[in-house]
């Protein structure tokens, strides 16, 4: 679906430089904007690598299972479903964990292992838990302390204060994260979200 709405953005572009005759400007455009993307991409090695130490450090020295063990109190109630000592409940608090340092590399294969663990804890194979859709919720609005990327970013783009973004992310990711777990609270308890009786009779059936 990304690629077709690329190929849509792209195309519309390119028409719209040839009927109005500004075709040499979106080809210009073009070739300046794939050079300021290798340029970032060069300036985001050198942040990435100092944070993704930092991350390192985070793990060796203890502070992720801290912040792991401070996040537990709060995953079981969100996750009543889960065991608390199931392996789905610790690749979920570790893949929070990375996301709070803002790491989100990190936290992508720990997200994708939650997701098969609660599979497994899945009895309906073919349709999201409660738990699966409430992670998948946490895990795209989630609370962010240190927006790692975002400071690459603005650095490599040559931001006179990179790191004045780490206030409002707070504020902001904190904001969307409740709001989050308020909606999917809400709707997993509507009946048009529920399993209807007589699918949960065919899926034992099977």
């Amino acid at each position: 679906m990304i690629n077709l709405v690329w190929f849509l953005l792209l195309a519309v572009g390119i028409i719209v430089g040839a009927v109005t005759g500004n075709i040499d400007a979106v080809t210009d455009a073009a070739i300046n904007n794939a050079r300021t993307a290798v340029d970032i991409s060069l300036g985001l090695i050198g942040v990435m690598a100092l944070w993704l130490g930092i991350m390192k450090i985070a793990e060796d020295s203890g502070l992720i299972k801290f912040i792991a063990r401070a996040l537990r109190f709060i995953m079981i109630p969100l996750f009543p479903d889960v065991p608390a000592d199931h392996p789905a409940m610790g690749a979920m608090i570790m893949n929070m964990a990375a996301n709070v340092l803002g790491l989100g590399n990190a936290a992508t294969p720990l997200g994708l292992k939650a997701m098969q663990e609660l599979q497994d804890l899945n009895p309906h194979k073919d349709t999201a838990s409660n738990a699966m859709v409430t992670f998948l919720a946490i895990n795209t609005s989630s609370v962010t302390l240190i927006p790692a990327s975002v400071i690459a970013i603005r650095v490599a783009a040559g931001s006179a204060n990179p790191t004045e973004i780490i206030g409002p992310t707070i504020v902001a990711t904190i904001a969307s994260t409740i709001a989050a777990i308020i909606a999917v609270k809400l709707l997993q308890k509507l009946p048009v979200f529920q399993i209807k009786p007589e699918k949960v009779e065919e899926i034992v059936n099977e």
